[in-house]
């Protein structure tokens, strides 16, 4: 059934012969707005030339055409050039007649390949809040893409080895007494993330003092080339005036300061050994990677995320080495005395950027490089998804034009999913400091909320405590997941826990308890009523609830084209609250007239399967009962 279909086409054919064209016209069509009425509205402003009259009376015209010669138009009104078309009620009647046993709403294969790549950690600290929105989005818009048709592919490339994996490792080197995640008691994840804080706090004691005297121009370092990079800095800090400008001088000042430390330089080193395959340094790596990716697995179950691949950083960036030599070999890149290599974007409005250190080691973008590579090598996909923070924006438009420049012929199909970070009332989150909000930690402060409010609103009478436990933890989830699925991922958004578990709000919980309502309903009616809708007329919120339920294949189109959970979200709370008002509006199991309540009935299960498959594009289980 596609009603937008029919109107188009019997817009066109009341052009043609109205004003005895045969033009082709590009006929277009919204929804009205809700501030009037009607069902859908054509825009005639671009006929005017053909019809030769007035935007009113050629919407006239048209409206009256289609209201005698097209039979589900049932009426219409013009509001200048806006002709708003009024459906025949029979026609949401013989929609939901077809679709009311409806339970799979996927849409025909595309015949695409799509890659999402989400999560992503680092494996020297554990997951965190801003984690928690990256894999969210990520996992949500797997399931939009998939169930919109295209052949998906969920893909998390494990950031497993760089100098702040080192940190941890040369922090419990030299720290950490041989402790285990057993002996301390701790996942194995929050351990190496405790020795990452632990360097952070031991290179800001060694180098604190050099960092006043450097910023105050008592200081020199050894290697010249870092001495000559100070003072130029330096020179800039003294006559800078912008305070962004200076904030971002003095950052400089405290790096050089920071990267000359005796831990950086071990760390440094501790890198170089692992690059070289030294077989101890091997070996710490592979413990510490081991403890975190046993507590990694504990949170994505708890969080209710998966993936089809895992890509290793430690595995594709010599791939990516490799690519930089062929950039040379092409002239792409271009190598400094030091050995080092770059590229030089400036023509392209970006900056010049190091691809591989003087020392041959890789940096962040080598191994980026090497992995998409390897994802094409390996699957062929149309289109490559990358849900990564904003703070990665230039880095990603360097990847991207680095890869078109290099000839690769999926560069095209890369897109960077920037999404917002993520607040908290108390403020930004800092991974260093340890200031982070454990992800670990968030879920079992989301389960003990959800606990307290269930039991505070009286919902948990007659439940056995497996199906309490169930329901505190699949209300949880939802109210964490919908709360930061709601926000447009391009969006900073803040995260309140108080305010996401909430059964009145346009939260996650209300759309729940919205369709164990109905599941009650549905419990209590027995099996009576699956018989044949016969002809009635319709509630204005029964035509209304129908409408919603029409619009969603659509909006599902939507999501997936403009990369937004949030747009499932929006659909989910405006389902809920059209069933919530025919809840309110007309009796269901009460109904004396078998017919109404028959097709009320119906109503309340496509409803029902139609909340529960949204809610499973955002990851969320449904509950039976509350």
């Amino acid at each position: 059934m596609n009603i937008e279909g029919d109107i188009i086409a019997s817009i066109e054919k009341a052009i043609a012969a109205l004003y005895n064209t045969s033009d082709s016209q590009q006929v277009k069509i919204e929804k009205t707005k809700t501030d009037f009425v009607g069902d859908f509205t054509y825009v005639v402003f671009p006929i005017v030339r053909i019809s030769r009259k007035s935007p009113e009376q050629t919407a006239e015209e048209i409206g009256q055409y289609l209201k005698t010669n097209a039979s589900f138009i049932q009426d219409f009104n013009v509001i200048k050039g806006f002709l708003n078309l009024v459906i025949d009620p029979s026609i949401w009647l013989n929609y939901l007649e077809t679709n009311w046993e409806n339970t799979s709403f996927t849409r025909p294969s595309k015949n695409e390949k799509v890659m999402v790549e989400y999560s992503s950690p680092n494996t020297n600290k554990p997951l965190h809040l801003g984690h928690i929105r990256n894999n969210l989005l990520g996992y949500s818009l797997s399931q939009i893409f998939q169930h919109t048709g295209y052949d998906l592919i969920k893909a998390n490339l494990i950031n497993d080895r760089g100098i702040h994996i080192c940190k941890s490792m040369l922090a419990w080197k030299l720290f950490g007494n041989g402790e285990t995640p057993q002996s301390a008691n701790l996942k194995g994840d929050h351990l190496v993330g405790k020795y990452y804080v632990v360097f952070e706090t031991k290179l800001r004691e060694q180098t604190a003092e050099s960092i006043e005297n450097a910023l105050k121009g008592n200081f020199e370092f050894t290697q010249a080339n870092i001495q000559n990079r100070y003072s130029d800095t330096l020179e800039k800090l003294k006559t800078a005036t912008e305070e962004k400008q200076i904030a971002k001088l003095s950052d400089d000042i405290k790096e050089f300061v920071r990267n000359n430390s005796n831990l950086m330089i071990a760390c440094q080193d501790m890198l170089r050994k692992w690059e070289a395959g030294d077989a101890e340094t091997i070996q710490l790596w592979k413990k510490m990677n081991d403890w975190v990716y046993e507590g990694f697995n504990i949170t994505y179950t708890k969080l209710g995320v998966s993936f089809d691949k895992y890509y290793y950083e430690s595995n594709t960036y010599k791939l990516g080495k490799d690519l930089v030599q062929e950039g040379l070999a092409k002239g792409v890149f271009y190598q400094k005395p030091d050995n080092s290599v770059w590229i030089d974007l400036t023509a392209d409005g970006l900056d010049e950027k190091l691809v591989q250190r003087g020392d041959g080691t890789s940096v962040y973008i080598t191994q980026d490089i090497g992995t998409a590579e390897l994802k094409f090598q390996e699957f062929g996909m149309n289109r490559s998804i990358y849900v990564v923070g904003n703070e990665q924006d230039y880095h990603f438009k360097v990847l991207f034009l680095i890869m078109q420049k290099l000839g690769k012929s999926y560069a095209q199909g890369m897109y960077h999913l920037s999404y917002g970070m993520v607040d908290l009332p108390s403020g930004k989150m800092k991974s260093r400091e340890g200031t982070v909000v454990d992800a670990d930690d968030l879920l079992n402060e989301m389960y003990e909320t959800a606990k307290e409010k269930t039991i505070e609103l009286g919902k948990t009478d007659g439940l056995s405590e497996e199906e309490l436990n169930n329901l505190y933890t699949q209300l949880s989830l939802s109210a964490l997941k919908f709360f930061i699925l709601k926000v447009d991922p391009r969006k900073r958004m803040l995260f309140n826990p108080q305010e996401s578990i909430d059964f009145q709000g346009d939260t996650g919980p209300f759309v729940q308890y919205t369709y164990a309502r109905i599941r009650s309903i549905l419990r209590q009616a027995g099996n009576n009523w699956q018989t044949a809708i016969t002809a009635t007329a319709l509630h204005p919120a029964e035509i209304n609830t129908i409408k919603v339920l029409y619009d969603f294949p659509a909006v599902l189109e939507d999501a997936c084209k403009d990369y937004s959970p949030a747009i499932i979200c929006q659909y989910c709370l405006d389902l809920a609250r059209a069933y919530n008002r025919l809840y309110n509006e007309v009796s269901i199991l009460r109904e004396t007239d078998e017919t109404l309540k028959n097709l009320r009935l119906k109503l309340a299960h496509h409803t029902a399967e139609t909340l529960k498959f949204g809610l499973n594009l955002l990851g969320i289980n449904v509950v039976e009962r509350m």
